[in-house]
């Protein structure tokens, strides 16, 4: 009796710490199921970049990513933004749509066009930044991208009414979204992937 006790004691214990760590999460955005794919360190900004992708990208000539960014030496989300809206704003064929800033909360927004080729295939790209700050320490930072391949001039036509169209609705759940904590590595353990997070 004290045996089956005991391996229960250890079990019980064994799942409430495991609980602590998750397996490399799903996030669920505007309907869709997005899984992560990359774990990266920036040696520019000095901080983990998680990238999470639709399971089914490139089936509607369309790819869609969330990325979630964790800078812990970046202090002032707001000129972080700033900065990205000013070189933005110098690019050739990018299109600045939307920045906002929440100053009382060292929040912003910026969202713009861009465009380019992947493999040789054209493509517009919508994308959505929210900066804030980390509850510890730095920065943390939600990318939304839907990137358009195009093979004419419908396909460009399309895509800039569609963004037109969600780009505020989108920024709107975005503002609402809490971003997720970043997972710094994937380590193997009892053949199962357990992810340590910040």
């Amino acid at each position: 009796m004290k045996l089956n006790v005991l391996v229960y004691m250890i079990l019980l214990f064994a799942f409430i710490v495991f609980a602590q760590y998750t397996r490399a999460e799903n996030i669920h955005f505007n309907n869709d199921i997005y899984t992560l794919k990359n774990i990266n360190f920036s040696e520019i900004n000095k901080g983990y970049e998680n990238e999470y992708y639709v399971d089914n990208n490139k089936e509607n000539n369309s790819e869609k990513m969330i990325g979630i960014y964790y800078y812990p030496e970046i202090k002032n989300p707001i000129k972080f933004a700033e900065n990205a809206d000013k070189e933005i704003e110098t690019r050739a064929g990018v299109i600045l749509l939307k920045f906002i800033a929440n100053k009382k909360q060292n929040k912003a927004i910026l969202s713009f066009i861009d465009a380019g080729e992947d493999n040789g295939k054209p493509f517009i790209e919508h994308n959505i930044y929210k900066y804030e700050p980390h509850p510890k320490k730095g920065m943390m930072l939600l990318r939304y991208t839907k990137k358009y391949y195009t093979n004419n001039n419908e396909d460009i036509t399309n895509a800039g009414t569609e963004i037109k169209n969600l780009n505020d609705d989108l920024i709107e759940q975005i503002i609402i979204s809490p971003i997720p904590p970043i997972i710094e590595k994937i380590t193997r353990l009892f053949n199962k992937n357990i992810t340590s997070k910040v």
